[in-house]
């Protein structure tokens, strides 16, 4: 069974998508120009927007009869522009964890989080006082604390330089892995793309299908 399969998806004048299978367990990637539907067609994925036309199927079932709750704790999103709390980075990285009842990690395990996406910060440091690709950063950390399947990264290193980039990415890809979890990433960069996938979508202009 597929991890996502899509049947004949409209969106407004974005997307026109007549049939997509997405397997599971793997590095997916997806590339496209500007406006060309890729932001809309993540946020379909685990039903922050919805088509006017077509299905959507997570695991054989049709997202949108699935309690929006549960689907979104098994699907979680990092947006290219990741949400800041108030608080501390401590604060922030535990309350996805409150939010999806689950018991909030130690610090040793919030301090992993960290070095995993290279973020070399106290827990202590409030959250605002962070750079914009700091802040991408703790938002991936904030993910790998939560029990999902589905990792759903809108340009997850759109603020950060090529080479911190590349070792991020790379990081959360190994942890991707080694939890047989699922990642599906919009990426501008197509030598990352090249590099990480083991599917690459490319989105078109509307009137056009997936290839």
């Amino acid at each position: 069974m597929s991890l996502f399969r899509v049947e004949n998806v409209k969106v407004n004048e974005i997307i026109e998508m007549n049939q997509l299978e997405i397997p599971a367990n793997q590095v997916v990637c997806i590339i496209g120009k500007s406006g060309s539907g890729k932001s809309t067609f993540l946020r379909l994925l685990n039903h922050l927007d919805s088509p006017d036309e077509g299905t959507i199927f997570y695991r054989g079932n049709d997202i949108q009869q699935m309690d929006p709750i549960e689907l979104r704790r098994s699907i979680t999103m990092v947006p290219q522009t990741p949400v800041m709390f108030p608080g501390t980075i401590k604060d922030n990285l535990q309350i996805g964890q409150r939010l999806s009842g689950l018991s909030t990690a130690d610090e040793v395990t919030l301090q992993q989080a960290l070095k995993r996406v290279s973020l070399h910060k106290s827990l202590d440091t409030p959250a605002n006082d962070l750079s914009g690709g700091e802040k991408q950063r703790l938002a991936l950390a904030r993910a790998t604390l939560l029990d999902a399947d589905v990792f759903l990264l809108d340009e997850p290193s759109s603020a950060l330089d090529s080479d911190t980039a590349d070792d991020v990415i790379d990081a959360f890809i190994d942890f991707i892995k080694s939890e047989n979890k699922s990642l599906i990433m919009i990426t501008h960069d197509l030598e990352l793309a090249g590099r990480v996938a083991d599917v690459t979508i490319e989105m078109n202009s509307y009137s056009e299908n997936v290839s």
